[in-house]
């Protein structure tokens, strides 16, 4: 175990684990675009709230300079990017940096790490932090040599005075007997954070801090966690979904040695010493257990159940005006359900000392799921601490805490601490999903080839993106819930992926009624300059118009953008078809989202989101009959593998002169359009639905 994860949780212990220093504390507001949505603790969608007395930056005497943010880092890079902030506004070097990060009982509530958001609001709350300590350092040490601000300069981890030479270590002012009173003031709302041009550590390509650890095996992932005296617990699952336990037998599983039952109300689960055991106990409960399980529906009837149980209207309300058009145009457009298939499943370890609670698990939302153990368990929420070390992928899989409360109460039935690990087979059933959804698309068009109205409708799978960058005359975009037959959530991209995909097939479908190339019909309706520039960037990168003249054989090129999260795509596709699989041979992708904050995790960013929006776009589906996922592994869900990425050409457009935003989902968004496009272009055959059937019109 870290020091971090045994320390005394009272503040004296953190402050020791620190070292002796100034604690900083960031409080009040931050900015108004980094607290707004805030509904819920531990809900804001990522925005970093204003905190009170909530430390943020710690200087040791030695010069240790330690960060604290509640932000989680799951493959994403967010640690890499927060390092720098700091590192930036205090003009050392990242490597000076110690990031502590989503430990609820040493960070503030940042907010869960969803939206995209770390790049727009926890990067400048933690500059904001950094900067405030910065300059009241400077402020002490100019104090101390009676000079004016002017005079004196910060780096590399100390205050130098221009004229003398005399220096002093941020260790040592933050030591110093005016440190208290000094930081004992609000933050200045004005404090002075380094200008874009003048970035030394942002705009560079830093890699992750514990990199190192992560290859060699040494990093301690949530499923690696050990207590001393931990048991290993399991859950007794039903076999197929809203079913209920109407009988069981636990005589022999009580007969086993070491072994422990957890019963309570509806949840039934054993701890024992291995893993191993505690599968054989569960797997001797479920043969005696009796279910009573209600007739479901199939993902053979999924998109028109979607259909029958809209909560909306459907109609178009320009349905005349469409008809009497030169050109009309109706199609529908259908998304699976689709799992998140992170590489660690579920995991969480639990040890009650008394009535309080230590939670080690991977989650997105560390307050959130402080919220829920507080409600499973009805104690207050500064007894219950929850860490989450860097962990094994979330893609927006892990925002709730059903393995954390589990093996909570695994833990407290045994008075031990106990690991809980879901299955692949667990986690792709009892996990929730991306939405599937249906989206009616209708659109008209002028004798000049002008869209003239835009009818679009997306039934169940969000509301994201949902509204059409393109100039359309008369327009209606709307989300319209249902009752869907499956527990859906949070998805990388979620929605935006379903619209992009439906509005820019239209948008080529349109565009072949129209007789015009599918690029020059985009940039005919876009005015929109910041997707015009993507747009034409990708293009040029992939010699659109060479490569769609060139007329391979059974190979066609595709293209599509959009716009998410304030961040904008557009991505060309070259695809070749053989033997009825869909092959992509060239990706080309232009994207921009402001200041370009660490350019070498930025383009792992577009290339990741690249390469996971394959799946779903040409194989990725969840299909389920009779309450029963039908395929709840990798041997029969199939994710990309290596075989399948293609070459990948990401440019990056750096806007310097704009706000950062988030990339963590808008490069997802356009690659499923692109290659159905493109799939056109090599068969003659529209694709309307993701995963892409090659048999159907």
């Amino acid at each position: 175990m870290s020091t971090m994860e045994s320390l005394s949780t009272t503040r004296r212990g953190f402050v020791r684990m620190l070292g002796a220093g100034l604690l900083i504390a960031v409080s009040g507001p931050i900015a108004s675009g980094q607290v707004r949505g805030n509904r819920r603790p531990g809900g804001g969608r990522g925005r970093s709230r204003p905190v009170s007395i909530a430390a943020r930056v710690h200087i040791a005497q030695d010069g240790t300079i330690t960060v604290m943010t509640g932000k989680v880092e799951c493959g994403q890079g967010a640690r890499a990017e927060l390092t720098q902030a700091a590192a930036e506004e205090l003009a050392v070097s990242p490597t000076q940096i110690q990031l502590i990060m989503a430990d609820t009982q040493l960070v503030p509530d940042d907010g869960m790490t969803a939206g995209s958001r770390t790049s727009p609001s926890s990067v400048p709350a933690v500059r904001q932090g950094a900067a405030a300590a910065r300059e009241a350092l400077i402020a002490i040490a100019c104090q101390q040599w009676k000079v004016t601000r002017d005079q004196v300069t910060a780096g590399g981890g100390k205050v130098v005075h221009a004229g003398s030479k005399r220096e002093l270590t941020y260790g040592a002012l933050a030591a110093s007997a005016d440190a208290a009173k000094a930081f004992a003031a609000m933050p200045p709302a004005d404090v002075t954070i380094t200008s874009v041009k003048d970035w030394k550590v942002l705009g560079t390509p830093v890699a992750r801090p514990n990199a190192r650890e992560l290859v060699t095996g040494t990093h301690q992932y949530p499923s690696d966690i050990v207590r001393p005296g931990m048991l290993h617990g399991k859950v007794l699952r039903p076999p197929s979904y809203n079913t209920t336990l109407s009988a069981m037998d636990t005589s022999a599983v009580k007969a086993l040695k070491d072994v422990i039952l957890i019963q309570d109300g509806s949840f039934i689960g054993v701890a024992a010493p291995t893993q191993f055991a505690a599968q054989q106990a569960i797997e001797l409960l479920d043969k005696s257990a009796k279910w009573d399980a209600p007739a479901q529906p199939s993902s053979k009837q999924l998109f028109e159940d979607l259909r029958q149980h809209a909560r909306g209207d459907l109609k178009n309300p320009f349905a005349d005006a469409v008809a009497s058009t030169a050109k009309s145009f109706k199609q529908s457009y259908t998304v699976a359900y689709v799992q998140h298939a992170p590489l660690e499943p579920r995991a969480a370890v639990a040890e009650w000392d008394g009535d309080k609670l230590t939670v080690w698990t991977g989650t997105q939302n560390p307050f959130g799921v402080r919220s829920e153990l507080q409600r499973a368990f009805g104690i207050d929420a500064q007894n219950i601490r929850v860490i989450v070390p860097d962990f094994g992928g979330g893609f927006g899989g892990k925002h709730s805490g059903e393995a954390a409360v589990e093996a909570a109460r695994l833990a407290r039935a045994a008075k031990r601490p106990v690991s809980l690990r879901w299955t692949r087979h667990e986690e792709f059933t009892w996990a929730y999903f991306r939405p599937a959804g249906v989206i009616e698309v209708e659109a008209g068009l002028d004798g000049n080839g002008k869209l003239t109205s835009w009818h679009f409708i997306n039934i169940n799978s969000g509301p994201s993106s949902v509204e059409t960058p393109y100039r359309a005359g008369k327009s209606r975009c709307q989300y319209v819930q249902s009752d869907p037959p499956l527990r859906h959530g949070s998805y990388r991209g979620l929605a935006a992926t379903a619209n992009t995909f439906a509005r820019e097939c239209a948008m080529d479908e349109l565009a072949a009624l129209a007789g015009a190339d599918p690029l020059a019909f985009r940039l005919a309706h876009l005015e929109d300059a910041r997707l015009r520039a993507v747009l034409e960037a990708a293009a040029g990168r992939f010699d659109w118009n060479k490569r769609k003249e060139a007329k391979e054989p059974n190979t066609g090129v595709g293209i599509a953008c959009g716009t998410e999260k304030g961040a904008y795509i557009a991505t060309c596709a070259q695809v070749s078809v053989v033997d009825g699989e869909a092959i992509v041979r060239h990706v080309s992708a232009a994207f921009e989202c402001g200041a370009v904050l660490n350019p070498l995790n930025l383009t792992s960013q577009i290339q990741g989101a690249i390469t996971m929006g394959l799946g779903p776009a040409l194989r990725e589906e969840i299909r389920f009959g009779h309450g029963k996922i039908q395929n709840a592994s990798f041997g029969q869900y199939r994710v990309p593998r290596f075989a399948d990425v293609p070459t990948i050409d990401v440019q990056l457009l750096d806007r310097k002169d704009l706000p950062s935003s988030g990339a963590g989902e808008t490069p997802l968004i356009s690659i499923a359009p692109a290659v159905a496009n493109a799939i056109f272009g090599a068969t003659g055959t529209r694709v309307r639905q993701m995963p892409m059937s090659l048999t159907a019109s």
